[in-house]
C-alpha cells in the first residue's frame, strides 16, 4: 500500500539506524548538494523537530519498518496522488527538483 509515499507524521526505522524517525517532508536536497533528491525528510522520533541540521534524508527503499502510519483524509490523499505522479513525471523525465510542488493546498 505505501510503496511510494508515506503520510507525514508516519514513524519508521531505516536499515542500520538506530533510531525511529518521524516523516516531516517530501523531495528534499541535502543543503548544499542539488545532485540528489531525497523521497523523506524526517525527524528523530519521539524528540520530534531540534533543528534543521537534525533531520535526517532518507529514501523509501531505505525504510525497514513501518511503526505508525500518518493522518490520513482527501485532502492527504489528493495531494500524495499529486506527488506520485510529479515524482514518476520526473522519473521519466530523467529531472530532479521539488520545484512542481509549490502553490498547492
Amino acid at each position: 500500500m505505501f510503496e511510494k509515499t508515506l503520510p507525514i507524521g508516519s514513524v519508521v526505522s531505516l536499515y542500520g539506524g538506530e533510531k525511529r524517525l518521524m516523516v516531516l517532508g517530501y523531495v528534499k536536497y541535502l543543503q548544499g548538494d542539488n545532485t540528489k533528491l531525497y523521497d523523506y525528510c524526517g525527524c528523530t522520533y519521539p524528540e520530534g523537530y531540534v533543528d534543521a541540521e537534525a533531520t535526517a534524508l532518507f529514501d523509501h527503499e531505505d525504510i525497514e519498518h513501518i511503526y505508525a502510519v500518518g493522518f490520513q483524509n482527501e485532502v492527504q490523499m489528493e495531494f500524495r496522488e499529486r506527488l506520485e505522479q510529479i515524482l514518476e513525471g520526473r522519473e521519466r523525465e530523467g529531472q530532479n527538483g521539488p520545484d512542481d510542488l509549490e502553490g498547492g493546498n
